[in-house]
């Protein structure tokens, strides 16, 4: 069975997605692992990453998205499959990462979510709604090794799907007063739905992202985060920084084709920090 983890923060433009898919790129071709990346963000951002939009587009007027999913139980009859929905050897290198499989978010699911917070309370942690995904997948899970699951900048129905499967869940955040404001909410928020669940997932930590060494607040919000770990109750902050890196934002392009890991990761700072944080998420999971 696969380790899940769910990235999840209540604030958007923190890294999130750029994570999951350097994550899932590195586990899979550095470590030989089995993984699947769950796109659950209606931003589609994860989607757009690892796989060509006209494929992507075809998918969605089919129902082989995630869109599809959440919207079934509002139909008559049910059209999602997951593993029609499954999109093998995701990836823009080397033509695809033999290992790396996605499961896309859909267009309208920005639309569609709207429209779920008008029959589901954030504080309605005890709906059925809560494991549509878990109940989706089925033993698929046992098909890899990590499941990576890319959750959208809030709370509410869908990340408590991403979160009802989760061994885990990461808090990306930039190292700035306004990005860790929330930190505490989040922490309470998951607690509080364990608690009503009877679900196990557990916090793994915190990552640094965007991370700007000569910035005073950056570093002073550091040793802050490292400090507050185990009594704000996120357990860690994770050694490996994140610095704010260009090429790293444009290795995110679909449409670039590079060979091989160290091409698409081109510049060695972003290259060697995202290798370093995979070996570092693998040591705490087990892996």
């Amino acid at each position: 069975m696969a380790i899940s983890i769910s990235l999840i923060n209540m604030k958007g433009g923190v890294g999130k997605t750029t994570l999951t898919v350097a994550l899932a790129e590195f586990m899979a071709l550095e470590h030989g692992l089995r993984v699947l990346v769950i796109d659950l963000d209606p931003q589609s951002n994860a989607s757009a990453c690892l796989m060509d939009l006209e494929r992507w587009k075809r998918r969605n007027m089919r129902g082989q998205t995630i869109m599809r999913l959440f919207l079934d139980p509002f139909k008559n009859w049910p059209v999602f499959s997951a593993q029609e929905a499954v999109v093998r050897n995701a990836s823009n290198i080397g033509g695809g990462i033999a290992g790396l499989d996605l499961m896309p978010s859909g267009m309208e699911l920005m639309d569609l979510q709207d429209s779920l917070m008008s029959v589901f309370s954030e504080q309605d942690e005890q709906s059925p709604l809560i494991y549509l995904l878990r109940e989706a997948l089925g033993k698929m899970l046992s098909d890899y090794d990590i499941a990576l699951i890319d959750c959208p900048p809030s709370l509410g129905l869908i990340t408590q799907n991403g979160l009802a499967i989760s061994d885990y869940y990461l808090i990306p955040v930039i190292p700035e007063t306004m990005s860790i404001h929330g930190i505490p909410q989040i922490v309470s928020r998951v607690n509080r739905f364990k608690r009503q669940t009877g679900l196990e997932t557990q916090a793994m930590g915190i990552v640094a992202t965007k991370y700007r060494q000569q910035n005073q607040e950056h570093l002073h919000n550091l040793s802050d985060l490292r400090a507050g770990a185990q009594k704000k109750g996120y357990q860690r902050l994770l050694e490996t920084v994140i610095h704010e890196s260009t090429p790293a934002a444009n290795a995110v392009n679909f449409r670039l084709q590079p060979a091989k890991l160290r091409d698409k990761y081109a510049s060695p700072r972003p290259f060697n920090e995202y290798r370093d944080l995979s070996r570092e998420v693998l040591k705490y999971v087990g892996k």
